[in-house]
C-alpha cells in the first residue's frame, strides 16, 4: 500500500495564520500585510477579500468586502509583497494609504 507522501500532492497555496481581527481594530494603524486571497463573499454577492496581517509581531487575517480595497489590491504586483500600510477610513470607505 502507498503512502500519502509517495503522490507527491502539495498544496498550491497555505492557509492564513492568526485570529481574525475586526477593521475597527485595525484602522489608522500601521500594518504588514503579506498576502491576500479574493473569493466569493459568503455573506452577499460580492466578494471576500482575505488578508494575512501582522501588527508588530502579531499575525492576524482580516476579511472585507471593501470595494476599494479589492480594486487597490489587485494593482499591487505579487512581487511587492509584504508591504506597510494604513488601512483608513474616508467618506464610509476604506482606503490603504
Amino acid at each position: 500500500m502507498k503512502k500519502f507522501s509517495e503522490f507527491g500532492i502539495t498544496m498550491e497555496r497555505k492557509g492564513f495564520t492568526g485570529e481574525k481581527i475586526k477593521m475597527s481594530g485595525l484602522l489608522n494603524r500601521q500594518i504588514v500585510v503579506h498576502d491576500f486571497k479574493i473569493d466569493d463573499s459568503k455573506f452577499n454577492e460580492g466578494q471576500c477579500l482575505q488578508l494575512q496581517i501582522s501588527i508588530g509581531e502579531t499575525k492576524r487575517v482580516l476579511f472585507t468586502g471593501s470595494l476599494k480595497l479589492i480594486e487597490m489590491i489587485h494593482k499591487i504586483n505579487r512581487e511587492d509583497f509584504p508591504f506597510t500600510t494604513t488601512i483608513i477610513e474616508d467618506e464610509k470607505q476604506f482606503l490603504f494609504t
